[in-house]
């Protein structure tokens, strides 16, 4: 009966059973059974009485939605439509800006935009929200909607409508959608210092992080000071290419676990033996839209002490999503357990807290546009060792990290302060290394002779 009941279309052939299997139930299972009955009471009267009519695949649809919905802001009903959503996203047939949106109180806030998309190059930040799509309104629309509409052709123009927090007045961009095409990992040497860009953890990225060492050698004609790993407005991905790209850097020592909703179901995953950076100093570069597998690497990194972790605080989502199929063109993605870092903490709400904490001076709005994160999300996972977080974003003793101003940073051909900030500090950790490993040890003076 129950897995019946998990499929929309045996739900009303279930409920006319009823009466003849609650008999002998335990009390919980009757309970249910009087909730669904309710369900299918107001199913009904709305089928019958609503002032237009409606199809039962909408209400089911809606019902399954709203149930889910309930949870948490991750868990959600992948339907048919959805699901030829995805398959054109992983085809690339489809024309796009490179948002990664949420719904906040029927508005649509923008979480992250992809590095090297029309979002990111028009300047589109975490937290704002797009109130106007083409000129029309789009508040108390569906997420959806609001997505089918920015998504078009590639070469055609769509102008949206943007409220920053901070701002005075909404402001108009005017993008032109492209193919969207995540390069998972990009690379670069930079006054000797290895950066490797990582955008998105799709099953790529582990094998990209390591070509990316691998090109950064070979470019450096032999070693170079150390790397930077670059893991800001990275939304996340997949949990294995999490692991396998902290395991890149890490010879030991567990990189993450995975609780679910029983104290027994805990799965632990481990580093092996090797370090393909050679032990060179690390700095990851963290911000408001580092979520989800970038916050295991960065959290991994910091724990084993292997890279000092920079930026801002990061978004702070430490749920895991599993896709499980309903039928060949629908699925289920829910929450299923929450990860720990080695050390056993939860980022869930909090998020990763960097050692150093370095502003992006080069936004003129960093002050006064607000971050969103988990803990902003409606009906978000709750972490009961949650800290706070208010206190660690304040300094009020003068620091040149947050004393230069956008103009001044441009006169100083300054581009990106948190990445220059980032290559610094290796320039001066990699020069303390390299020159200690190129320091002969002192040879131990010869032993006086005494004369007889």
């Amino acid at each position: 009966m129950r897995k019946t009941l998990l499929r929309a279309g045996g739900l009303v052939a279930a409920m006319a059973l009823l009466p003849a299997v609650t008999a002998g139930l335990a009390a919980s299972d009757v309970d249910s059974y009087k909730e669904l009955d309710q369900f299918m009471a107001v199913f009904e009267r709305v089928k019958a009485d609503y002032v237009d009519k409606v199809d039962d695949k909408t209400l089911i649809k809606g019902a399954i939605d709203g149930m889910l919905a309930s949870l948490d802001p991750h868990s959600a009903y992948e339907d048919e439509r959805d699901f030829k959503n995805m398959t054109a996203t992983t085809e690339g047939n489809y024309g796009g800006l490179g948002l990664t949106v949420q719904m906040d109180e029927g508005a649509v806030k923008v979480v992250a935009a992809t590095e090297d998309t029309p979002a990111y190059k028009a300047g589109v930040k975490p937290g704002d929200y797009i109130t106007n799509i083409d000129g029309k309104l789009i508040y108390g629309s569906s997420l959806d909607e609001a997505v089918d509409q920015m998504r078009g052709d590639p070469g055609t123009k769509i102008k949206i409508t943007i409220v920053r927090p901070g701002r005075d007045k909404p402001f108009d961009l005017t993008l032109t959608r492209e193919i969207i095409q995540i390069k998972a990992v990009k690379w670069e040497l930079k006054d000797h210092v290895g950066i490797i860009n990582i955008n998105t953890f799709s099953k790529v990225t582990g094998p990209g992080v390591r070509d990316a060492i691998a090109a950064i050698d070979k470019a450096a004609g032999g070693r170079p000071l150390g790397y930077v790993i670059d893991l800001r407005s990275n939304p996340g991905g997949l949990l294995d290419q999490a692991i396998e790209v902290s395991d890149t850097f890490l010879t030991h020592g567990e990189i993450v676990s995975q609780r679910g909703r029983e104290k027994t179901d805990i799965e632990r995953y481990y580093a092996k033996p090797g370090d393909d950076a050679h032990g060179l100093p690390l700095v990851v570069l963290v911000d408001a839209g580092s979520a989800s597998a970038a916050e295991i690497v960065a959290a991994a990194l910091q724990d084993q002490r292997r890279a000092i972790v920079m930026g801002e605080r990061s978004f702070g989502k430490g749920s895991v999503q599993t896709l499980l199929p309903l039928t060949d063109t629908t699925a289920l993605r829910l929450t299923t357990a929450r990860y720990y870092t080695p050390s056993g903490r939860s980022v869930q709400e909090g998020g990763v807290e960097p050692d150093i904490i370095v502003p992006q001076l080069n936004d003129p709005d960093y002050k006064s546009r607000p971050r969103l994160r988990e803990a902003d999300l409606k009906r978000h996972l709750l972490n009961q060792a949650k800290v706070d977080n208010g206190v660690l974003e304040e300094d009020a003793i003068p620091d040149p990290r947050f004393s230069a101003t956008p103009d001044s940073l441009k006169k100083a051909g300054v581009t990106d302060f948190q990445l220059d900030y980032a290559i610094k500090t290796i320039a001066r950790l990699g020069g303390a290394t390299q020159m200690a490993a190129a320091t002969p040890a002192p040879i131990p003076a010869a032993p006086v002779k005494k004369k007889p």
